[in-house]
């Protein structure tokens, strides 16, 4: 007896350790290590055992599968992280749990896990249930958001433990639209299912009106009278919110506009000098903006995202001294004779194109977007703003805000006045109208520097940039009123909201064509534009 109770105990001492490690097992090297590729059905497996562990580790072997960077090794199947090496036909392999670099092998020897939309969906499952319990609400949001999109029914149960222990309102609103989503999909008891389509209701974006449609389809009774009724709210406040999204890109666009125009507003107001050259001083600020950028990126690359701030002032100097110096060497000569400033001010523009071709050449340069200008804000469900366009519209406002000032609270802005309404007599008073007709050439071209940098965010920097917005620029300042700000603002946000609201029936050029045709027949009743700038010269 003595003897079988020391070999059980030798036995218990033995298989202790081996107990303990089982338990002390990490899952997620567990989960890791039981994948071997295979079917589409076992890459689907593996994600939802990543998913069970709720270990944030397994986000970047996620991103791997979804980058086709996962790999498994053909001789014994074991997976790996792996991206191209600098010699051909070889991988830089990583561990998958600890992200620790191998080393680099020729990629005879290993598979890429293959994807289809099958696995993307459940990639987007996998995520969202990995971080419905993260600590950070925005990122419980956005995971809130994949598993809506995904409606995997894997991940119902973790909605469910992420909505009893929610505390933030607004996730919380996501989570439970997640479980009636999922609900939705894989079906469920009548009172449930109505109780599911009213929460997506709520939601009232395209992606509840899409699932809701799809529950039409295959219901009846009640359940299909609740989802009908839901997708006639749903369109009729998609509706509402197409006009108003319209409304704001036609606001965005006509800032665009606003920024373009408003120095040839001031120019062509002032000295009656039609400026083709106006479009190139637009480019020399994106141009601008692309230098300080790469003066940040080689010097401070930390500090990337105030690049665009400096850029601002240094466009305004740059377009504005070259406006100065326009103004003094060749359009002061050409006072009185309107063909010939014209023609003088179209050679200049080609001038200036070829120089930028010469130094930068012919192709697009990149100009990139501070972080604090990328993503959206969703005001209401179904209407999301961007970030850069709403930046772009508080510029423009602060813009045109102190240019006013200038103009209306400043010595030179009295002077400028004086010279707009009435040359002779400002001269006869002493006011020095050759300099105040070179700085408000100089201002002008300033502010078409400041359009160049807001433009270098939304539209593509290139040689030819100022001919794309020197017409538009024309007609906001004929149609406005020549020399008359408040007419430029009305004039650019009325253009720009027109153009939006004619794209979805006559497209982009035939808009362009129809507001052309539009503005001509206005100014034939009205020579002046919206709003007449008076004075005795102009009345004479």
């Amino acid at each position: 007896m003595t003897s079988f109770v020391r070999i059980l105990a030798f036995a218990v001492c033995l298989l202790a350790p081996l107990s303990a490690a089982a338990q002390d097992a990490d899952p997620l090297e567990q989960a890791v290590a039981d994948f071997h590729g295979g079917s589409y059905s076992d890459t689907e497996a593996f994600l939802q055992a990543l998913a069970a562990t709720g270990d944030e580790r397994a986000l970047p072997i996620i991103d791997a599968l979804e980058n086709d960077q996962l790999y498994v090794r053909e001789t014994d199947g074991v997976a790996f992280v792996a991206v191209e090496g600098e010699e051909d036909d070889t991988l830089v392999l990583s561990d998958p749990v600890t992200g620790e670099e191998i080393g680099t092998v020729p990629d005879d020897d290993f598979d890429d896990v293959r994807v289809n939309n099958r696995i993307r969906r459940a990639i987007a499952a996998a995520r969202g249930a990995l971080t419905l319990l993260s600590d950070d609400a925005g990122v419980r949001a956005r995971a809130a958001d994949s598993v809506f999109t995904s409606r995997d029914a894997a991940a119902l149960d973790t909605v469910r433990e992420a909505i009893a222990q929610e505390e933030n309102d607004r996730v919380l609103k996501k989570l439970r639209e997640a479980e009636a989503a999922i609900l939705l999909d894989q079906g469920a008891d009548e009172a449930d299912t109505l109780a599911a389509i009213e929460t997506v209701r709520g939601r009232g974006n395209r992606d509840a009106l899409s699932m809701l449609t799809r529950v039409t389809a295959n219901s009846d009774g009640a359940v299909l009278e609740a989802a009908q009724a839901a997708v006639e709210d749903i369109e009729e406040r998609l509706a509402l919110l197409g006009i108003v999204q319209n409304i704001w890109y036609g606001v965005s666009l006509g800032s665009v506009l606003l920024l373009a125009a408003t120095g040839l507003a001031i120019t062509f107001g002032v000295m009656g000098v039609i400026n083709m050259a106006h479009g190139e001083l637009v480019m020399l600020g994106a141009y601008t903006t692309f230098l300080v950028q790469q003066f940040f990126a080689a010097t401070m690359p930390g500090a990337m995202d105030y690049a665009l701030i400096v850029a601002a002032p240094a466009a305004f100097l740059v377009s504005g001294g070259m406006g100065v110096a326009l103004e003094r060497g060749i359009i002061r000569h050409l006072y009185g004779r309107p063909l010939e400033t014209l023609l003088a001010t179209w050679g200049v523009s080609l001038i200036l194109q070829q120089l930028v071709r010469s130094i930068f050449g012919p192709s697009n340069v990149q100009v990139s977007t501070p972080t604090w200008m990328t993503g959206t804000w969703e005001v209401v469900p179904g209407l999301a703003l961007t970030l850069g366009r709403i930046s772009i519209v508080l510029f423009t406002i602060v813009v045109f805000i102190g240019l006013m000032a200038v103009i209306q609270r400043t010595s030179f802005g009295l002077r400028m006045r004086a010279v707009t309404q009435n040359r002779r007599m400002a001269g006869s008073v002493g006011i020095r109208s050759g300099w105040i007709d070179a700085l408000t050439f100089g201002l002008g071209a300033g502010v078409a520097g400041l359009a160049g940098v807001a433009i270098s965010q939304i539209d593509n920097v290139s040689p030819n940039l100022g001919q794309t917005y020197i017409i538009d620029s024309f007609l906001v300042v004929v149609f406005g009123g020549v020399g008359n700000l408040w007419g430029t603002l009305v004039g650019a946000l009325s253009l720009g909201v027109a153009n939006k609201f004619l794209e979805p029936f006559a497209g982009a050029v035939l808009a362009k064509i129809l507001i052309l045709i539009a503005v001509i027949l206005f100014i034939q009743r009205r020579p002046r534009g919206l709003f007449a700038l008076r004075g005795r010269a102009v009345e004479a």
